[in-house]
């Protein structure tokens, strides 16, 4: 039996293997989704990901037979040390043929990682920050990935427990299929809740003027999830090359935001159309034809993802995110949606569930990292 080999990349050729790995795997499945291929290969770049000015990573491929049959990332995120006393080594980029020899030879050199760091827990699969993709699938195979999903095998989580991971955190993502019309009654709710707190919904008329409303947004993210135990602040240089790397993506008509009495920015909402099989017929590039996918799912689609959702602590249990639903029904009743699918939010994290409980939402996917200490 060949034996499998890891080996660090450490070639731009060895870094593109890396990141077309999943697209040889999933070349045949219907549910997968690709990434931008350049935005993966930018995010090993330090001047085009701030995270890796204050983290360290490698990346490993598997190599059995003379074919590519695995990789993985391995990082190091010293912020989260030393603002959160958090020292593991986050690994990521996971990807496997269904052998357990590969599997194994993998989650061995993070361990091998963490060791020559004196580190003794590993978590995956993550990023390097919150903002990263997170969570290995657990439940809905059968279901269209999203951009900000991990998409994996129903092997993977049975491999990884087999080695002795363990659950470490639970995501949960929602179907909502909209109504023909919103009941009256909520109608009334939204009303008493804009007069009470003096809350009014922006309108914007073009992307230019949500620029002003970027950096709150961030702002806002920090307050809405600084309660998590896993949160740390997002950097300056974060919130620029976030900036950089989405708003050409982001449509006005599909961003909501609320202010107060004073034009403070209190709550936001972000959905964006469904760019999954845009995805899938572009291969990850957006040229030469790539884009015109994507032009035609941003003009017409019936379905929609929501991405970020900020509320200040002192608007939340208070109704607000009924004037949020109020409007994303709004827009998705003139652009003809009529699914909407959340993003991976953490179990525990109810506050934000709260926003679409009263829609009939159906708990369609479910994710988690795994950990191990040795």
């Amino acid at each position: 039996m060949s034996k499998v080999s890891i080996l660090e990349v450490k070639s731009q050729n060895e870094l593109k293997q890396f990141v077309k790995f999943p697209m040889d795997l999933y070349q045949n499945n219907p549910y997968f989704v690709p990434s931008f291929i350049n935005d993966e290969i930018n995010i090993w770049n330090s001047v085009e990901n701030p995270a890796l000015q204050y983290s360290e990573a490698k990346q490993f491929l598997a190599v059995k037979d003379n074919k590519t049959v695995g990789r993985i990332a391995v990082m190091i995120n010293h912020k989260e040390e030393k603002e959160l006393g958090i020292k593991k080594v986050r690994f990521g980029w996971i990807d496997f043929i269904d052998d357990h020899e590969v599997s194994q030879a993998l989650i061995q050199t993070a361990i091998d990682y963490a060791k020559e760091h004196n580190i003794h827990t590993i978590e995956g699969p993550m990023g390097f920050t919150n903002l990263d993709k997170a969570g290995m699938l657990t439940l809905g195979f059968d279901k269209l990935a999203t951009m900000i999903g991990i998409y994996n095998h129903p092997y993977y989580p049975k491999h990884l427990e087999k080695l002795g991971l363990t659950k470490e955190k639970e995501w949960v993502e929602f179907e909502i299929m909209f109504p023909d019309s919103l009941p009256e009654k909520i109608l009334k709710f939204n009303e008493l809740i804009s007069q009470k707190y003096q809350l009014r919904v922006l309108r914007f008329k073009n992307k230019e003027e949500i620029l002003d409303y970027v950096d709150p947004m961030f702002d806002l993210l920090d307050e809405t999830y600084k309660h998590l135990s896993t949160y740390t602040p997002i950097s300056d240089e974060q919130r620029k090359t976030y900036k950089e790397k989405y708003f050409k993506l982001i449509d006005k008509d599909y961003i909501v935001c609320i202010v107060d009495a004073d034009n403070n920015l209190v709550s936001f909402a972000i959905t964006m159309p469904s760019y999954s099989k845009a995805l899938q017929k572009s291969k990850g590039k957006l040229l030469p034809f790539g884009w015109w996918h994507f032009f035609k799912a941003g003009r017409k689609n019936d379905r929609a993802n929501f991405y970020l959702i900020g509320i200040h602590p002192d608007y939340q249990r208070r109704g607000i995110t009924s004037i949020i639903f109020k409007e994303i029904f709004d827009i998705f009743k003139k652009k003809g949606v009529k699914y909407l699918e959340t993003n991976p939010e953490l179990e525990e994290n109810k506050s934000i569930q709260l926003l679409w409980q009263d829609y009939g939402p159906v708990n369609h996917k479910r994710r988690r990292t795994y950990s191990l200490n040795f």
